[in-house]
């Protein structure tokens, strides 16, 4: 009897896949990640976020199997490379430099959003080796058939890294900074495991950052009103402008969160004198807390610090959270408890010259991130034997 035949169809919008579906695949056997949930992707295409006028045209895979849709991938088709954070600018200029079209390009990601995750989504009960498989050819079928250069799975988990590198794919790496919860019950307890300088060092900081009357509030659920999100939008706008230039969010954005993912948000507020003055959004996982973009209008010593990784890490302690998430870059948090953690994407070029040139950049860069790895995780500010002063 012949095998049931995998049907693979690109889609325009997260709206044409049933949320049911779409969430089956995505975050199947009770793990939960809420940057691949149906809810996230619909609030940034609705709010016209991500969308064809932003450079962001959706084009998500879906394979279906006797009619149900068994896997997916967020997909979207690019005319630039901004809102990434995997940079490959210089591939793309070199590209163009030798004649050829470097946009468009496939996306297969999470908008604006550096962290990590599945991108090749199957659903439980399923044969899932096959249908990753299928789902990874189809990817480059997608790419053939819209006449785009390349497909960039960025941020992917490393299971699929390793087999979209069996399907042709070009294997990057890079880092971030993580805190890892090793089992600690109260900040304090954190603060214990530094050795003596840095734990003294941030006791000051936290210290020093709520002076002038400052008071820090997390808000989650029905905190998230429309005041508040007003407010966070006014931060998110002012140092995004001067960060990037133009910010990526719409405030609808922020009100189809608080709509649909309220429980799955925590934001970190700064108030003084009645006003809310800085905050940092942040998305709770089933283990991990997501610390995503923070913003403020008026600007006090080590108070970024205070309401971005500070306070999440007391956050992810008291809900019992594994795992920080600090978004990208910043050798700075090394000193605060955030070790560097290697980060996965996988291209695949349809030009055979660009691929190979791309292809010999990839193996010195390997080589140099884990080096830089090795070298920052030597250097972390944990205590390295019993005898440092624990006061």
């Amino acid at each position: 009897m012949a095998s049931p035949e995998i049907i693979l169809e690109a889609v325009p919008s997260a709206g044409d896949v049933p949320a049911a579906d779409w969430d089956a695949c995505a975050n199947p056997g009770g793990a939960y990640n809420p940057f691949v949930s149906h809810a996230f992707f619909s609030a940034l295409e609705q709010s016209g976020s991500a969308c064809a006028r932003t450079g962001w045209g959706p084009r998500h895979l879906v394979a279906k199997l006797d009619g149900t849709i068994v896997g997916v991938v967020p997909c979207y088709v690019k005319s630039h490379s901004l809102g990434e954070y995997v940079f490959d600018r210089g591939w793309a200029d070199a590209y163009e430099r030798a004649g050829g079209h470097y946009y468009p390009k496939l996306q297969a990601s999470v908008p604006f959003t550096p962290a990590a995750g599945p991108r090749l989504l199957v659903r439980d009960g399923c044969n899932a080796a096959l249908i990753r498989e299928a789902l990874a050819g189809g990817l480059k079928a997608l790419c053939n058939l819209t006449r785009t250069s390349s497909v960039h799975v960025t941020f992917a988990r490393q299971s699929d890294w390793a087999l979209l590198a069996e399907q042709g794919f070009l294997q990057r790496t890079d880092q971030q900074f993580h805190w890892r919860n090793q089992g600690y019950a109260t900040f304090e307890d954190f603060l214990g495991s530094l050795a003596s300088r840095h734990r003294k060092a941030i006791r000051r900081e936290r210290r020093d950052a709520l002076v002038d009357g400052i008071g820090i509030h997390a808000l989650t659920g029905t905190d998230l009103t429309e005041e508040v999100w007003d407010a966070f939008f006014e931060f998110y706008m002012e140092t995004g402008s001067r960060k990037w230039g133009r910010p990526y969010l719409t405030r609808a954005f922020y009100t189809r969160i608080g709509e649909t993912m309220a429980d799955d948000v925590v934001l970190i507020m700064a108030r003084r004198q009645g006003r809310w003055i800085a905050g940092a959004i942040n998305f709770i996982g089933s283990d991990t807390l997501f610390g995503r973009h923070w913003g403020a209008i008026e600007h006090h010593p080590f108070l970024h610090f205070e309401v971005c990784y500070y306070q999440a890490i007391d956050f992810a302690i008291r809900r019992g959270l594994m795992t920080v998430e600090a978004g990208a870059q910043g050798e700075h948090k090394l000193a605060r408890g955030y070790l560097p953690q290697t980060t996965y994407s996988a291209h695949y070029i349809a030009d055979p010259a660009l691929r190979r040139a791309i292809r010999d950049y990839l193996q010195h860069e390997r080589v140099y991130v884990a080096e830089a790895s090795r070298e920052l995780a030597a250097a972390g500010p944990f205590r390295k034997d019993g005898n440092d002063d624990p006061s």
